[in-house]
């Protein structure tokens, strides 16, 4: 098991590697600079607010389906073309209500037009997701890694034209972007059901009001629980620009420090995408066989992130100058949320063994106590700090529902704390923390971080290259 979860890991890492922040930086970034933080501010808003209540159109399916395909893929798999036409509904109610709510808070006109198409785009979104869950459950990671980069790979390819050939026009609209992105979307849609297809049997669609029904009853703890993990950490960008004084202009610089975060929560989601399926099968099998696996993948993700922190931090301006010819209000926004990338890393392994076990009604309290945390930070610090003040909402937040998360999981599975593991991880904080302070106005500070953190992480058994590569050979292939 643990050999499938490693040679995929890479697979999809690489994948990501290639493509993902190419879109960010070269394709998104770069709309960002022509566009201007003003237009994107709005635009990173209605995106947001598209987010928050998108599970409507989802309803916990996509994490209902990978974890029982898992478990029993012949009876899961025959409910593809119910499921579907259950979606198209879920998706006529889930833009009456996002309208709505869009309407209640004060957007009109062109906001309105905007925000249509990217409620289209959160469809197709969910939709792929929908088909990867199937590949995932049928543990077809390879399928799932290329439909995973497929929409990036052609908005570089569809962006790039855009904004980079000698015929690009030179105001760029942020509806030219958006209309790109449904193209996008809707392209890898159609691939990703062709190769699905032949793995189901004849689908017929149709809907059961019944089999709906029943479908929602089984999935709708899992449809809370997201909806929730969406509100706090999705609402900043829409607070944001609803109730500062220049709210879009704010929305616009966070942003700004909000892209790398995306960035990096994309690979963190693709660990928690192949640990579902692993603890949903291992959980059924043996409890000890599962602790293993969130020992070592805990050990793997946590100690890269602390790099990437301690790099990010201690480089923020050298970073933000990169990529944004405007950018140093966004510095200590970035800072935050760069900070809060650890709780967040530890929850993609955490909330992800408590969703595979089924424990959501714990994982729905802890939720609700960030959204209220969460919205009383961003009332309380927004007006007068901006930016700041969401992502520093958005750090306390992580922080609260990861220490809660990892306690729950440490006295529901009874995993062993063993003080050697506490204090590998403090010596490499340590040794960071001094060596970026001591090097900090060196040009070598990145080189010197990677290189101390990656030996250190090595020499303290964080990483096992040993038993990893004997895990490789030696694990047989679950079926």
């Amino acid at each position: 098991m643990q050999r499938i979860f490693f040679s995929n890991l890479v697979l999809m890492v690489l994948l990501n590697l290639l493509i993902k922040p190419i879109a960010l930086f070269g394709i998104d970034a770069t709309v960002q600079n022509r566009v201007g933080p003003e237009n994107y501010g709005l635009y990173f808003s209605l995106l947001n607010l598209s987010v928050l209540f998108n599970i409507l159109l989802d309803f916990g399916i996509n994490n209902y389906t990978t974890k029982n395909l898992a478990q029993n893929p012949e009876e899961i798999k025959k409910y593809f073309g119910r499921v579907f036409t259950f979606r198209i509904i879920l998706f006529s109610l889930y833009s009456i209500f996002t309208f709505s709510l869009a309407y209640f808070l004060g957007y009109s006109g062109r906001p309105l037009f905007l925000l249509s198409f990217l409620i289209l785009n959160q469809f197709l979104i969910l939709t792929i997701a929908y088909f990867r869950s199937h590949f995932a459950g049928f543990h077809f990671f390879k399928t799932d890694a290329f439909i995973s980069v497929l929409d990036r790979g052609l908005l570089i390819i569809v962006g790039g034209l855009l904004l980079f050939s000698p015929w690009a026009p030179k105001n760029l609209q942020i509806e030219w972007f958006i209309w790109i992105q449904t193209f996008c979307y809707g392209a890898t849609l159609v691939v990703g059901f062709i190769l699905l297809i032949k793995h189901l049997k004849r689908p017929y669609f149709s809907w059961d009001p019944s089999f709906s029904i029943r479908l929602i009853k089984k999935s709708w703890p899992y449809a809370l629980l997201i909806v929730l993990m969406l509100l706090y950490t999705r609402v900043d960008g829409v607070m944001l620009e609803r109730i500062h004084v220049n709210g879009a202009y704010e929305s616009g610089v966070y942003a700004q420090g909000f892209r790398l975060l995306d960035a990096l929560y994309m690979f963190g989601m693709i660990f928690a995408g192949l640990l579902f399926p692993l603890f949903s099968k291992q959980l059924k099998e043996s409890i000890p066989s599962v602790l293993e696996l969130v020992k070592t993948s805990a050990n793997l993700l946590l100690s890269g992130v602390i790099i990437i922190i301690f790099i990010t931090c201690y480089n923020s301006s050298y970073i933000l100058g990169l990529i944004y010819s405007d950018y140093l209000e966004a510095i200590e926004p970035f800072q935050f949320l760069m900070l809060g990338f650890f709780p967040i890393c530890m929850n993609f392994i955490f909330g992800t063994l408590l969703t595979a076990n089924g424990n959501l009604r714990a994982l729905n309290f802890i939720s609700l106590g960030g959204i209220i945390a969460n919205v009383c930070i961003n009332i309380l610090l927004i007006p007068s700090h901006g930016a700041l003040g969401a992502a520093i909402a958005t750090f306390f937040t992580q922080i609260v529902t990861a220490i809660l998360q990892f306690c729950y999981c440490v006295v529901k599975f009874k995993i062993p704390l063993k003080i050697i593991g506490f204090l590998k991880f403090s010596v490499l904080i340590g040794v960071l923390f001094c060596l970026s302070h001591y090097f900090s106005n060196s040009d070598y500070l990145i080189l010197l971080q990677l290189i101390v953190g990656f030996l250190l992480t090595f020499s303290l058994s964080l990483i096992d290259l040993n038993s990893m590569k004997k895990l490789y050979f030696s694990s047989r292939r679950i079926k």
